[in-house]
Parts: C-alpha cells; sequence; structure tokens
C-alpha cells in the first residue's frame, strides 16, 4: 500500500487524470453490462432448453466484449493521443462479438426467449463496448455513420426475426441512444485529456524556451563583462613582454595593472553568475576613459549621468562597455570622444572614435546585437555610421515620466569575495 501510494504522488497531475480517466473508461462497459446486458435478461429468461442456452450464451458473449475493450483500451486511447498505430485488429474482434452478440439475440427474440419484452435492455448494451473502442479509434462523423449502419442492419434482422411496429422502433432508438452515449462519454472524456496534455506539452516547451533565453542572457552578459578586460589585459599583457625584452622597468608596472584587471574581472564573473549585478553609467564611464586612456588612447567624457533611472544608466552603461571594447579591438585609435546628452524626454549617448580601417565594422556581431536586446527593453535604439578614418555610435533611450530607484543587493558573499581579492593581491 505504501508502495502504491508513493508511486501515485509521484506522478504528474495530467498522469493523475489520466489514470483516473481510463479507471472510469474501464468500469463503464462492467456498469452497462451488469444494469442492461446480464442481469435483466438472466432473471427473465424462459426456462425453455433454448432460450436458456440462447440467453446465457449471450450473457457470456456480453462479458467477453466487456474483457475485450478493457484489454484493448489503452490501445486505442493512445492511438487518438497520436502516441500508437490504430488498432485495427482489436476493432475487428469487437466487431466480430458485437456481430456474435446481435445474431444471439436475434435468435432468442425469434424463439421468444425472454419473458415482458425486457430483450430491449439487451439491445441497448450490444454497441457499447464496440462504440467505446470505436470512438477514440474514428472521427465523430466517421462514427456516427458506421452507428448508423449497425442501426440498420440491426433492425433489418430483428425484422426478419418478427419485430414490428413499435418494438422495433424502439429497438432501432436503444441502439442509436447506446452508440450515442457512448461517443459522449469517451469522445469527450478524451478530448480533455488531449487539451490537458497539449497545454502540458506547451508548459515543457516554454520553459525549455525559458532556460534557452536564460543561457543566452548569460552568455550576453559574459561577453559584455569580459570583452572589454580582456582586450585591455592582451594589449597590457604584449606591452609587458616588449618592454620586458628591453630591459625597461615600466613592464612591472604593466603587469601589475594586468593582475587589477584580471582581479575586478574575476569579482565581475562572479556578480554576473549570482544575478545581481546593476551597470552604473557614472562608475562605466570613468572606467571606459581609464581603460582607453591606459592604452594610450585621448579619451574626453561629456555629459553627467546623475539622477537618470537606474534601467536607463544600466542599459547605456553596457553601451558604453560594449563601445570602449570596440574601440580597443577594431582599428587603431588615437582619440575617442563619449558624449552623454539629456534632455526632458530622452537620453542620448554618442561614441566616436578615429583610426577605422577602411573595412569598417558591419555592426552584425554579437556585441551589437546583444546591446540591441538590451536597448528594446528600455525602448531604446541603437544607429553607427563610419566615414573618412572615424566610427560614431549612437544610443538613444526616452526616459519614463516616474523615475524611481532599485536598491542595490548585497549579500554577505560579496565580502567573502573582496577578501579572496584582497588574498590575491597580497
Amino acid at each position: 500500500m505504501r508502495t502504491w501510494q508513493r508511486g501515485w504522488h509521484g506522478r504528474r497531475k495530467i498522469e493523475k487524470v489520466e489514470f483516473q480517466s481510463v479507471a472510469m473508461w474501464h468500469a463503464m462497459p462492467w456498469i452497462f453490462f451488469l444494469s442492461w446486458g446480464s442481469l435483466p435478461l438472466g432473471l427473465n429468461l424462459r426456462h425453455e432448453p433454448a432460450a436458456q442456452i440462447l440467453g446465457w450464451a449471450l450473457i457470456a458473449v456480453a462479458a467477453l466484449q466487456s474483457v475485450h475493450v478493457n484489454r484493448s483500451l489503452r490501445r486505442s486511447l493512445d492511438h487518438y493521443l497520436n502516441r500508437g498505430p490504430l488498432p485495427r485488429r482489436d476493432l475487428a474482434v469487437g466487431s466480430t462479438l458485437m456481430a456474435v452478440a446481435l445474431g444471439l439475440t436475434v435468435a432468442l427474440q425469434a424463439v421468444d426467449g425472454v419473458t415482458d419484452g425486457l430483450l430491449g435492455f439487451t439491445v441497448l448494451y450490444l454497441v457499447v463496448p464496440f462504440g467505446q473502442s470505436l470512438a477514440f479509434a474514428v472521427s465523430v462523423r466517421g462514427f456516427l455513420l458506421r452507428l448508423a449502419l449497425i442501426d440498420a442492419v440491426a433492425v433489418g434482422a430483428l425484422a426478419v426475426a418478427g419485430v414490428r411496429g413499435g418494438q422495433l422502433a424502439g429497438f432501432a432508438g436503444f441502439i442509436a441512444f447506446g452508440g450515442v452515449l457512448m461517443l459522449f462519454t469517451t469522445r469527450c472524456g478524451a478530448w480533455t485529456l488531449s487539451v490537458m496534455w497539449e497545454a502540458d506539452r506547451a508548459r515543457e516547451v516554454e520553459a525549455r524556451l525559458a532556460v534557452a533565453e536564460e543561457r543566452l542572457r548569460f552568455g550576453r552578459d559574459l561577453h559584455d563583462v569580459m570583452g572589454r578586460n580582456l582586450a585591455v589585459i592582451a594589449l597590457k599583457s604584449e606591452l609587458a613582454v616588449q618592454l620586458a625584452r628591453r630591459g625597461r622597468p615600466e613592464a612591472v608596472d604593466q603587469m601589475v595593472e594586468v593582475q587589477r584587471i584580471a582581479q575586478e574581472s574575476q569579482r565581475e564573473v562572479r556578480e554576473v553568475v549570482r544575478g545581481y549585478r546593476e551597470v552604473d553609467l557614472g562608475v562605466e564611464l570613468a572606467g571606459a576613459q581609464g581603460v582607453l586612456e591606459a592604452a594610450g588612447i585621448a579619451c574626453r567624457v561629456t555629459g553627467s549621468a546623475a539622477e537618470l533611472p537606474v534601467a536607463v544608466q544600466s542599459a547605456l552603461g553596457w553601451a558604453v562597455r560594449e563601445a570602449a571594447t570596440n574601440v580597443l579591438r577594431h582599428g587603431d585609435a588615437k582619440r575617442c570622444d563619449i558624449a552623454l546628452a539629456v534632455s526632458e524626454e530622452r537620453t542620448t549617448l554618442t561614441v566616436e572614435n578615429d583610426g577605422v580601417p577602411e573595412t569598417a565594422p558591419s555592426g552584425r556581431g554579437s556585441g551589437l546585437a546583444g546591446l540591441r536586446e538590451r536597448l528594446a527593453a528600455v525602448d531604446g535604439t541603437l544607429d553607427f555610421a563610419s566615414g573618412d578614418g572615424a566610427f560614431r555610435l549612437t544610443v538613444e533611450v526616452p526616459l519614463p515620466r516616474a523615475q524611481g530607484s532599485v536598491p542595490q543587493v548585497r549579500d554577505d558573499r560579496d565580502e567573502w569575495d573582496e577578501r579572496d581579492d584582497e588574498e590575491v593581491a597580497a
């Protein structure tokens, strides 16, 4: 019992719903067998040998119908849910059992083997098992056409057996009612189950897409954080090697700067991994100016980032990082001008540098593409142009009407990260 309970609680909700539906479909033929197919017939059989033989044979075939539909139910449901092929053999066996039951019913009517005309209950049960399997296998239109054919054949056979008038019409109505009842009870439940499975698959796809999007965001953040720093490290390391070969003492200063940038990169990567990183535009402007000047590029920064919303500062801060990275990577710049203009409606960031080669950047790199995605979150736009050996990057971000601030998040791990940096520096 405990094992069964653990297995039940380990199922997903949709699996529990399917289990409940299948259990109901398994029980349904037996409920109708007891109420329509066996008890009324067994209690009202005449005592003649022919009536007894035909009656109990009909009850046995009706029980076999319920057994067969229970055995084939899972295959029929899997076909409806697009999990398996059409169970043609099961349908053939079910139709054969229904035909045998119909033949026994006609024979029993011919010998007048049931008292008080209670054979209608048996006729009502006649199409229940096969109708349940058929409802899973074909469309609603196909089911109704086949039901009409079965009804016509059954009515014709009963008419040959001597059934006339209102009794014959009643038998026809019973067969139609039993088939339509199976169509609604089976098809509606199966349709609901298929919709739930589709919704469950949609949630799984959504979850996978969210994971993929988060991976892309994380990769973009690492590119933005590490791109500029690695470019500076490569540049200063190359300079230190050249100075060391000449025996110049300035090589030590360059390597100390490389060490500082590497430690800063390590700290920034930790912040990206934790997801607490917020870009401060003022810090990014000062950092870009310092890095560019350290690389021998004259950098002038104009404008103030004070009182800008946090979201705008974050987007423009990433723009400054990407622009500084491109200045270091592409061309041989001697100067770089960074201008920040703030109006009542928008903030404009302009980065212009010289030393651009004839094959100017196309703007299709992952850096600018990721920057466009960041700017799209704040309805910002990015534009660039090159000519006469210069490259100009322009970013515009509209200002929201209500400006707010988001408190910076800091936890105890920051203190441990700073201690690690101090230990490395020591």
